[in-house]
């Protein structure tokens, strides 16, 4: 009886195709799923102790007994495995900050660009190593690929959706009315006015770019040490001045 209930004819009767229906993964596949997940744990380890630039496949075949051979077939370089960390930490801070803002009433803007400002500041405290490998100084020898764009653009996407979004339904005063100040940003804006369809000025948009650059500045200076001996209270001024730019930026 308990058979009958999913048999292929009795699916096909409900207008499901037996061969549609999602298989489970089998052992090889979760099998190197889970040594994928944990020859990332490892490297993981390994730029919290050495950086970025002592990540070796090697150490890392050591540390989990395996065949140095063995972990090629898992990440054909050092490279390779930097891009799949590189990838996992922008999709990891992508969705944080997409999550906050998505928390927020569409309308809020101010809310909504705070809410992104504080989660960027408390993913990096929260995942230091990877906060650096992604927005810290370069790998030496390492060019990232195509790969990790998508992943990458989904914070500043976020950041310059709320002011499209202000723009659209309020409209913002551009910092510059002469043509010529639009004209002057043609050029080193013309991927983002494409992306923004030029739904903002050129004026409004280097705004939204200045303002994410200020988000990202403070964040470095405080978590590579830059406020030791300066700033006494980081968490407080860095509230302070999100306020005032969340003000600046989306204020006509």
């Amino acid at each position: 009886m308990g058979s009958a209930l999913v048999s292929p004819r009795r699916m096909r009767q409900y207008g499901v195709m037996p061969e549609t229906i999602p298989k489970a993964p089998g052992a090889r596949a979760r099998v190197r799923a889970e040594l994928t997940a944990e020859i990332k744990s490892c490297a993981r380890r390994q730029l919290a102790a050495d950086g970025a630039a002592a990540l070796s496949l090697r150490a890392i075949a050591r540390e989990m007994n395996m065949a140095s051979s063995a972990i090629y077939r898992y990440f054909a370089s050092r490279d390779d495995l930097l891009t799949a960390l590189i990838v996992d930490a922008y999709e990891s801070i992508g969705s944080a900050v997409e999550e906050a803002d998505a928390a927020m009433r569409r309308d809020d803007y101010g809310g909504r660009f705070i809410a992104i400002a504080a989660t960027i500041r408390g993913w990096a405290h929260t995942n230091p190593n990877e906060y650096a490998l992604i927005y810290g100084s370069p790998v030496p020898g390492y060019a990232a690929p195509d790969d990790t764009i998508d992943p990458e653009v989904r914070v500043p996407t976020t950041l310059i959706a709320v002011l499209v979004d202000r723009c659209e339904n309020q409209e913002l005063v551009p910092l510059s009315s002469s043509s010529d100040g639009d004209a002057a940003l043609a050029a080193p804006l013309a991927e983002l006015a494409n992306f923004v369809e030029g739904r903002v000025p050129l004026s409004v948009l280097a705004r939204g770019v200045r303002s994410w650059g200020e988000i990202f500045g403070l964040v470095n200076l405080e978590l590579f040490g830059h406020f030791n001996n300066a700033i006494t209270d980081p968490a407080a001024f860095y509230t302070y001045a999100i306020a005032e730019l969340a003000d600046r930026t989306l204020t006509s």
